[in-house]
């Protein structure tokens, strides 16, 4: 129970890598409010856990004012707030800057980046207060690497990860610590639905899609939700109590892949399977 007597706070704990943070939390310990705009699938997390311990608050981390009812809620459990995961987060369709509506552009910044940032603004003098705080900010290794496609999102994700370094370096005299988690390709019911639309163009099914998906990285396979949830948890606690401004990929070893070698590496492998055939 390292998290014992923590309350916390989980953006975006509706469905996926939130809910299964919002419920490694409370295994550990914590009281948690979990956050996001939909209140059914906030209601199935609440559900799937103890009715005392959890909390849940219908909110955009774009509006202000929805923010502060976030924090409200978790410090109606009385004892302040020592944890913030900044998890919510939104994809754009795929495409070009060249394609991107600038509104859509906005949005996602707006979700991705600066609903992290109203959240810490409004969180940390909460941690300051309680004598200090963990604060994990779930980028993504698209934060870290282009992605084809993908340009608001990247730097939406690149720009949580600059933020969350200068956050942890400002605050970190006040006992507030700052890390990053940035997940690759995640089971969840977002990646599932995207890819869905893909295996039907492809005329495949979606686990096929998946693992070719991840054929060139090391583990071969995406990541469970509950894999995320261990790491947030420990960066949480007082057993990550030196670490802050660290930015850790959980990505299956796949930024440690050289594309233009996984490549070769794929034609020699489907050469030499045609000589032996």
């Amino acid at each position: 129970m390292k998290l014992e007597g923590k309350v916390a706070i989980v953006t975006g704990g509706g469905t996926g890598i939130g809910r299964a943070i919002a419920g490694r939390l409370v295994a550990d310990g914590a009281s948690v409010c979990v956050a996001g705009p939909w209140y059914e699938a906030l209601e199935t997390t609440a559900a799937s856990l103890p009715a005392e311990r959890v909390a849940t608050c219908v909110a955009d981390v774009t509006d202000p004012a929805d923010v502060d009812g976030i924090i409200r809620t978790a410090l109606a459990f009385g004892q302040g707030l020592h944890v913030l995961v900044n998890n919510a987060g939104i994809l754009e369709p795929v495409g070009g800057v060249v394609d991107l509506d600038p509104a859509l552009w906005t949005r996602v910044v707006q979700v991705n980046l600066t609903g992290p940032f109203l959240m810490m603004k409004a969180a940390i003098p909460h941690m300051i207060e309680a004598g200090g705080g963990s604060i994990v900010n779930v980028s993504s290794v698209a934060g870290l690497l282009g992605v084809p496609g993908q340009p608001a999102y990247c730097a939406s994700k690149g720009g949580l990860i600059s933020l969350s370094k200068q956050v942890a370096v400002d605050y970190g005299v006040n006992k507030v610590r700052c890390n990053v988690v940035c997940p690759a390709s995640t089971k969840t019911e977002m990646l599932v639905g995207n890819m869905t639309s893909f295996a039907e163009i492809c005329g495949l099914e979606v686990e096929s899609v998946l693992t070719a998906f991840c054929q060139d990285t090391p583990l071969r396979r995406v990541a469970g939700p509950e894999e995320l949830a261990g790491l947030c948890s420990f960066l949480a606690s007082d057993d990550a109590g030196f670490v802050t401004a660290a930015v850790i990929p959980v990505d299956g070893g796949a930024t440690a892949v050289d594309v233009s070698g996984a490549a070769l590496n794929r034609l020699v492998h489907t050469a030499s399977d045609r000589r032996r055939a």
